[in-house]
């Protein structure tokens, strides 16, 4: 992973952090609060100027009520990780319109499979 994939991981977990913060009705006050650190702290993790280790996603997953995988997953470059994103994307829709999503990412891909030809 190249520094710009890094950066980009950084800030899409803090993306994650913070939807998840305000998704909760949590400040980062209370956030901090809970964590023993400073609401700065928080604000740093979210923008990603700062990487929380992984001890510290496994609390920030418990007071979030969500799996230590939805907040890190967004970011990555792989295709398995990619893959669970559009999974949880597609939790709570129902059959009909996760088959129109698919028909709709099949005839993008096929689009872009295409362009890559000329």
């Amino acid at each position: 992973m190249d520094n710009f994939q890094k950066t980009i991981f950084v800030k899409a977990i803090g993306e994650a952090l913070s939807a998840r913060r305000v998704a909760m009705g949590l400040s980062q006050e209370r956030v901090a609060e809970i964590l023993g650190i400073s609401r700065e702290a928080v604000s740093r993790m979210e923008t990603g100027v700062a990487v929380p280790s992984i001890v510290r996603i496994a609390e920030l997953a418990n007071i979030f009520e969500c799996s230590i995988e939805e907040l890190i997953t967004k970011g990555s470059s792989r295709q398995l990780d990619q893959g669970r994103q559009l999974a949880m994307l597609f939790d709570g829709l129902s059959h009909e319109h996760r088959v129109v999503i698919l028909q709709a990412i099949e005839s993008l891909i096929t689009g872009l499979s295409l362009n890559k030809l000329k």
